[in-house]
C-alpha cells in the first residue's frame, strides 16, 4: 500500500493542525494505521495508532488528550488531529500501516516498526 501524508505547516503554540494520510489500497480497512514523528536530531517516535474499524486507539503518553487519530475507511484516509500544539511537537510526521492484529501492531509500532510507511509532512510549532 502507498501512503501519502499531508496537512503539515507552521502554527503558533496553542494552535491546531489536522494531518491526513491517504492510502492507495482498496483494502485500507484491513490495516491498522499509525502516526510517528521525528524531530530534528532525534530518533523517530511512535505517536499513536488506530484499529482497522476505527473503534480503538492507542497513544503515547505525551500526546494523550491533545492528539486524536480517526479514520474514514470510505475515503481510505486516516487523520491526526493535533490540538494545543507545543514547540516540542515540531517534527516530520509520518503515517504507517500494519496488517498484524491490533495488539501486535501496538507492540511493533511502539518499537518503531510497521509494514508500510508514507513520506513525511513537516509540522513546525513556533513559540
Amino acid at each position: 500500500v502507498q501512503l501519502q501524508a499531508s496537512g503539515g505547516g507552521l502554527v503558533q503554540a496553542g494552535g491546531s493542525l489536522r494531518l491526513s494520510c491517504a492510502a492507495s489500497a482498496r483494502t485500507f480497512s484491513t490495516y491498522n494505521m499509525g502516526w510517528f514523528r521525528q524531530a530534528p536530531g532525534k530518533e523517530r517516535e511512535f505517536v499513536g495508532v488506530i484499529s482497522r474499524g476505527g473503534s480503538t486507539t492507542y497513544y503515547r503518553d505525551s500526546v494523550k488528550g491533545s492528539f486524536t487519530i480517526s479514520r474514514d475507511n470510505a475515503k481510505n484516509t486516516v487523520y491526526l488531529q493535533m490540538n494545543t500544539l507545543k514547540p516540542e511537537d515540531t517534527a516530520v510526521y509520518y503515517c504507517a500501516a500494519s496488517l498484524s492484529s491490533f495488539s501486535d501492531t501496538i507492540a511493533t509500532m511502539t518499537n518503531q516498526r510497521a509494514d508500510y510507511w508514507g513520506q513525511g509532512t513537516q509540522v513546525t510549532v513556533s513559540s
